[in-house]
C-alpha cells in the first residue's frame, strides 16, 4: 500500500550555499499526490515544485527542481532520500526559502525525524517502474551510470578521488528492508579543503561548515571526530543517488550502478530511460514486491548511533 508520514514535522537549519536559515516542514499527503515541495515565501502565482525528473534544472554541486513560473528549489537530494528511504511515498514538503537546509551534511536528522512520526499506510497500491532492458549514459572524465533489470533496487556504487582520505571506494547494497536506515542515511556530504577555498571565492558553500560536511585534504580528514565510516564518502554518494532517483516519480525495480557519478549524470540516466521505447513499464506491486521496497520495516532503533 502507498504511505505517507502520520503527521507534520519541522526541521530548521542553516542552506549550505547561501548561508541563510531556512525552516522546512514535511506534512502528510493524500494516495496519489506523490511529492511535492510549497514555497511558503512565494505570496503571488504558482508556489508548487514537482519532486520529479523532468522539472531537474542541472546544477553541478547539487539537485534543483524548478516549476513552469521559474520558482525553485535546491539542495533536495538528502530530504528526498529520506523520504524514499523510510519508505513514504506521499508527502508535500513546506519550505521558507529556496533551499533546503543542510543540517549535519547527511539524512539522518530528517530519518530520525520522520521515523519517530510514524508512517501511515493509505488505501492505494504501490506502483513501481520495473526497468527492462539497460539503459546507460556517460559523463566527463570517464563517469558513467547505469540502470538495469533486477529485483527490487540495488545500488552499486564506485568513486576514484586522488586524496588518500577517499581514494577509490566501492559499495553494493540490496535497497530493501531499511538498509538505507542502517547503512546509509547517516553518511555526509564530503569535499576537498581546495575545493572549499574554490567555491567560497565564487560565493557558494557559504554555509558550510566542519560540523555539515567531511573536509579533507590529502590523506587527512580535518572535520572533527573523523569519518563515521571508513568508507563513508562512496556511502554518501549512494544516498545522493537514492535521492535523486527518487525523482522517478515512484520506487524502482532495478539495478543501479554509478562510477564517478554525479547528480546531473543520474538525472541524465533517468531521462534516458524514460525516453528510450521499451526500457521501463509501470506494474503495481503485489504484495512479495513491495514488501522488498525500500523503507519497509525500517525503525528508530537502525539509525547509527554516530548520527
Amino acid at each position: 500500500m502507498q504511505t505517507t508520514i502520520k503527521s507534520s514535522v519541522s526541521f530548521s537549519g542553516v542552506s549550505l550555499h547561501s548561508g541563510k536559515p531556512a525552516r522546512v516542514t514535511i506534512h502528510p499527503a493524500s494516495a496519489e499526490h506523490g511529492i511535492w515541495f510549497r514555497r511558503s515565501d512565494i505570496r503571488v502565482g504558482d508556489a508548487l515544485v514537482p519532486a520529479r525528473w523532468d522539472a531537474v534544472n542541472q546544477t553541478p554541486l547539487c539537485t534543483r527542481i524548478e516549476n513552469a513560473r521559474g520558482v525553485s528549489v535546491s539542495t533536495i537530494e538528502h530530504i528526498m532520500a529520506a523520504l524514499v528511504g523510510c519508505g513514504v511515498h506521499n508527502a508535500l514538503i513546506e519550505i521558507d526559502g529556496p533551499e533546503v537546509p543542510i543540517m549535519d551534511g547527511s539524512a539522518a536528522v530528517f530519518v530520525r525525524a520522520i521515523l519517530a512520526r510514524g508512517i501511515v499506510r493509505l488505501n492505494a497500491p504501490v506502483r513501481a517502474i520495473e526497468v527492462l532492458k539497460p539503459v546507460e549514459v556517460h559523463g566527463a572524465d570517464g563517469a558513467w551510470a547505469r540502470l538495469e533489470p533486477g529485483q527490487g533496487l540495488r545500488i552499486d556504487f564506485r568513486i576514484e578521488f586522488e586524496d588518500r582520505a577517499i581514494g577509490v571506494q566501492r559499495k553494493v547494497l540490496n535497497m530493501g528492508n531499511g538498509s538505507f536506515v542502517r547503512e546509509l542515511c547517516d553518511s555526509r556530504t564530503f569535499c576537498r579543503q581546495a575545493d572549499v577555498d574554490a567555491m567560497r571565492a565564487q560565493g557558494l558553500a557559504l554555509g558550510g561548515t566542519m560540523e555539515n560536511a567531511v573536509v579533507v585534504d590529502g590523506d587527512k580528514v580535518l572535520s572533527p571526530g573523523g569519518l563515521r565510516h571508513a568508507d563513508e564518502a562512496v556511502r554518501h554518494k549512494m544516498l545522493d543517488a537514492l535521492g535523486d532517483l527518487a525523482l522517478a516519480g515512484a520506487p524502482i525495480l532495478g539495478a543501479y550502478s554509478g562510477h564517478k557519478a554525479g547528480h546531473a549524470l543520474t538525472n541524465d540516466l533517468l531521462h534516458a530511460v524514460f525516453t528510450t521505447p521499451g526500457a521501463f513499464r509501470m506494474v503495481v506491486c503485489d504484495a512479495e514486491t513491495a514488501s522488498h521496497l525500500p523503507g519497509v520495516g525500517a525503525h528508530l532503533g537502525e539509525i547509527p548511533a554516530v548520527a
